[in-house]
């Protein structure tokens, strides 16, 4: 079973920046995309960033301009730079990445979620 790893959540001051990164615990074929989800308490789980296999990026209105998402095709593996964090980015990080089944469906993989504190 493919199990995603998360790495680098914290607690940062407002204006501070924070890397999330993503690793699939073992190859991972026909992603058609990769992307981070975020949910805060008491709010649906959102999308955050998201990228194709093909590199198209989109990004929550919330966020542009201050996030990045970047992906490796070769390691699986899809990362989130984020500056100039605000309290409202304060929310539970969960990575995603989306693939084709052979039976012509669509399967997510899910991580287990990392914690992104924004307080002063």
């Amino acid at each position: 079973q493919v199990q995603l790893v998360e790495s680098g959540g914290g607690l940062v001051q407002p204006g501070g920046s924070l890397r999330l990164s993503c690793a699939a615990s073992r190859s991972i074929f026909n992603i058609y995309a990769m992307g981070w989800y975020r949910q805060a308490p008491g709010k649906q789980r959102e999308l955050v960033a998201g990228i194709s296999s093909g590199g198209t990026t989109n990004y929550a209105d919330s966020v542009k301009g201050r996030f990045t998402i970047s992906r490796d095709n070769a390691k699986n593996t899809v990362s989130l730079q984020m500056n100039s964090l605000k309290p409202e980015d304060t929310a539970v990080y969960y990575c995603n990445i989306g693939t084709r089944t052979q039976y012509g469906g669509l399967y997510d993989y899910w991580g287990q979620g990392t914690q992104v504190t924004v307080s002063s």
